[in-house]
C-alpha cells in the first residue's frame, strides 16, 4: 500500500484548520475575521482545502453518557491466519458492526485493536457472543473495559506554521 500523498500547507490553511477543528460550524464571516483575511479569500481556502481531501468532513460530536452508552471497550484481536483474503474479510466484517468506533490493524502480539461502545453489559455480552467470536479466524480476544476516560480528542496537532 501506497502512502497518500502528502498536501503542502502554509500558515493561513494551517490557522483555517485549527479553528475549524475548534468548531466546524463556524461562519465564514467569523473564520474570516479569526484569520485575519477576508470573506472571498477564507471561502476559497476552505474550498481549497475541501477539494484536496484535507477536509474529509463534518461531524457532529455526540456526548455518549447522556446518550445511555456507558460501556467503551477495546478489544485486542488474534487472528490464526494472515492472508490477504483472511485480513480482507475480517475488516470488511468489523466495518459492519455500528457499535465499533475504530478499528486498527497492528504491529506485535494483537493483530487489531478495536475500541467499540455499549449500552450496558449485557450488550457487551452479545457483542462478544454473537459477533465477535463468530468471526471466522478469530482466535484470541481479549478485551479491556475503560473505567474512565482522561483525554478523547479529534483534533489534530497541527504545526504553528
Amino acid at each position: 500500500m501506497t502512502s497518500p500523498e502528502k498536501i503542502k500547507l502554509d500558515g493561513i490553511d494551517l490557522a483555517v484548520l485549527r479553528e475549524i477543528q475548534k468548531d466546524s460550524r463556524i461562519s465564514n464571516n467569523e473564520l474570516a475575521r479569526r484569520i485575519n483575511l477576508s470573506q472571498p479569500a477564507a471561502h476559497a481556502r476552505l474550498k481549497r482545502l475541501k477539494k484536496l481531501g484535507v477536509i474529509k468532513q463534518h461531524v457532529s460530536l455526540l456526548d455518549h453518557e447522556k446518550l445511555g452508552l456507558e460501556f467503551i471497550c477495546f478489544f485486542q484481536i488474534r487472528l490464526q491466519a494472515h492472508s490477504e483474503e483472511v485480513l480482507t474479510r475480517f475488516e470488511e466484517e468489523i466495518c459492519r458492526f455500528p457499535e465499533v468506533l475504530e478499528c486498527h490493524y497492528l504491529t506485535g502480539e494483537s493483530d487489531y485493536l478495536i475500541k467499540a461502545i455499549f449500552r450496558n453489559q449485557h450488550e457487551l455480552e452479545q457483542f462478544l457472543r454473537s459477533r465477535l467470536t463468530t468471526l471466522p479466524h478469530v482466535m484470541q480476544i481479549t478485551t479491556s473495559l475503560v473505567l474512565s476516560e482522561i483525554k478523547a480528542t479529534t483534533m489534530l496537532p497541527l504545526p504553528e506554521s
